[in-house]
This record gives structure tokens, C-alpha cells and sequence, in this order.
């Protein structure tokens, strides 16, 4: 399954590695593409993900999920 998020915060290279490493250790997550430009982060998954889990991780790297 894949999901797409946006990530607000998020300025550099740093950014992008720390949300990557933070979502991506979520069970279940197999795949994290972030785009620094547009703050889109798009998940895959074998099952669907529950969002809050994600906010967590995102919140966890020290940046938001745009509501």
C-alpha cells in the first residue's frame, strides 16, 4: 500500500534523512520517498499504516504532518 503525507518544517538534507529513518522504522514500512521541495512523503507499506503511527515518527524526526 502506499500513502502520501506532507511534512512541514523540513529544510535541508538533514531533514530528509531524519523523517526517512524515523517513518521508515514503523513495522510494516518498506519504502519512504521524501520530496524536500514540496514536503510530500510517500510511504509504502505491506498494510495500511495507521496515520497516527506515522504522525508520531514524523513528530519524532522534530517536524509536523500538515493537517
Amino acid at each position: 500500500m502506499q500513502s502520501t503525507y506532507t511534512v512541514t518544517g523540513m529544510t535541508c538534507g538533514h531533514c530528509v534523512s531524519s523523517v526517512t529513518e524515523e517513518v521508515g522504522a514503523i513495522a510494516g514500512v518498506t519504502e519512504v520517498l521524501v520530496d524536500l521541495a514540496t514536503g510530500a512523503v510517500r510511504v509504502t507499506s505491506e498494510s495500511e499504516l495507521d496515520p497516527r503511527a506515522v504522525a508520531e515518527a514524523v513528530e519524532e524526526a522534530g517536524y509536523e504532518l500538515a493537517p
